[in-house]
């Protein structure tokens, strides 16, 4: 506000010099003349009391004789600076105009300048005697109640304003606040807590996106810290029973059954392991900021009986009947992980159906989709466990695995590829009777 004021000031002043200094010389000077045109054509008129009832209306008057002799009417000049010559040439009947030729300068105070030198000056004669008159208005005298009004209508907008100011500053302050000591607090890592902000406007939205990150972080957070427990355990389990049987394995007397028996363990550990990692790799790929895809036209329905005839021999030994229905169909898609879908969802159905059940395949192509179904007669899923089947790491129940123990990461790379390719998968599965997955690829 301050420096505003000093702005708008130099801005009137520079426009005072430029445009209105003329004018109030041109109109101050018609003042100075009419009161000598009074004077001349009223010979017995008292110029004393003249001057002085002219400096009460207003004005400061400063006259000079023939003689050298001046006198002063009202209130004095704050700067007495009117040259010699400038009377001589008043005197010698020539005009003088002090308020045209001020300088114009911005930062030289112009209409406010009482100086001696800011007036007009007119030469008069009284009673055979040449005068120089010289005069200006008397700020202090004209201004009036209505000033007065302006002024304090100024001040107590000034005041009110700065408070106005105030208050709002500190409401805009405080959600900044609040959002500053929150920001902390996410970089500490502590993720909990709610964002006492309810507003409508920007800072509003910030907040709210504020807050939508903050919950986003600690689920992220808790899904990291899972993830890393759930890694630390899978690694473990199996590096365990690997130590453990190769120290049995070190027994010389140990029986040649045995130590088949033994190292069959190591090797399954081993191969366990070896799943686990390249499966890791795999979600790690999935997971880069920029899609990992690299999409090709290719043959769909020959790729899923090249899976089918991997698995030709599980399917005979376990004795499961396998009915296909598979239209040809040329998609354009990943078949690199694509064929890690079909290869999760397959091995997973022969895994958890019963010797002597069916597994039933089906791909269809319609005008917008591509739709893969694959159903078994396995041990089903409970209900309460259909939420959270595509987890990392989320395993059902150990008890259902057969063989050897999964990892818990297919069915999460299988929701991860389908997402990728804009798709979705979808599970339906009754305890003991069987389960369904069905995903929808949309045509690229």
């Amino acid at each position: 506000m301050l420096t505003s004021t000093v702005i708008a000031f130099l801005v009137v002043n520079t426009y005072y010099h430029q445009q209105l200094k003329e004018q109030n010389d041109t109109k101050n000077m018609n003042i100075a003349l009419a009161m000598v045109e009074y004077i001349e054509s009223d010979g017995h008129s008292n110029l004393d009391n003249y001057f002085k009832t002219q400096a009460v209306a207003g004005y400061k008057i400063f006259v000079v004789d023939e003689d050298g002799d001046a006198t002063m009417y009202g209130a004095p000049f704050r700067v007495e600076n009117l040259r010699a010559t400038s009377v001589e040439r008043v005197l010698g009947g020539k005009p003088y105009h002090g308020m045209r030729d001020l300088k114009a300068e911005t930062f030289m105070t112009g209409f406010f300048s009482d100086e001696l030198a800011n007036t007009v000056g007119v030469p008069f004669t009284y009673n055979d005697k040449t005068y120089a008159l010289f005069m200006r208005p008397d700020l202090k005298l004209l201004f009036t109640e209505v000033h007065i009004l302006l002024g304090g209508m100024v001040i107590v907008m000034a005041v009110v304003s700065l408070l106005s100011m105030l208050i709002v500053a500190k409401k805009l302050i405080e959600p900044i606040t609040k959002l500053t000591i929150a920001a902390k607090k996410v970089g500490e890592e502590k993720f909990s807590g709610t964002l006492d902000i309810s507003r409508r406007d920007e800072i509003g939205q910030l907040a709210k996106s504020f807050q939508h990150m903050t919950e986003r972080l600690s689920e992220n957070d808790r899904i990291r810290k899972e993830f890393i427990s759930d890694v630390s355990h899978d690694f473990q389990s199996p590096l365990l029973n690997i130590k453990g049987y190769a120290n049995l394995l070190m027994d010389s007397e140990l029986p040649e059954t045995e130590r088949n028996n033994y190292a069959k363990v190591i090797q399954s550990e081993t191969e366990r392991l070896s799943s686990l990692t390249k499966q890791l790799l795999l979600l790690t790929s999935l997971d880069q900021l920029e899609s990992p895809l690299d999409p090709k036209r290719f043959n769909l329905d020959g790729q899923l009986m090249e899976i089918i005839r991997r698995h030709r021999w599980l399917l005979e030994e376990k004795q499961i009947s396998l009915a296909m229905e598979m239209d040809e169909i040329e998609f354009s898609g990943d078949p690199a992980f694509l064929e890690k879908v079909w290869e999760n969802l397959l091995s997973n159905a022969l895994k958890y159906t019963s010797t002597g059940g069916e597994i039933e395949i089906n791909l269809i192509d319609d005008e917008e989709n591509v739709l893969f179904k694959i159903r078994d007669t396995g041990v089903g899923i409970p209900e309460e466990h259909l939420k959270r089947l595509f987890d990392r790491f989320y395993r059902v129940d150990h008890s259902r695995t057969q063989e050897i123990e999964g990892t818990g990461l297919g069915l999460s790379i299988v929701h991860q590829v389908v997402k990728l390719h804009r798709g979705n998968v979808e599970v339906e599965s009754q305890e003991g009777v069987g389960t369904v997955f069905i995903v929808v690829l949309p045509k690229l």
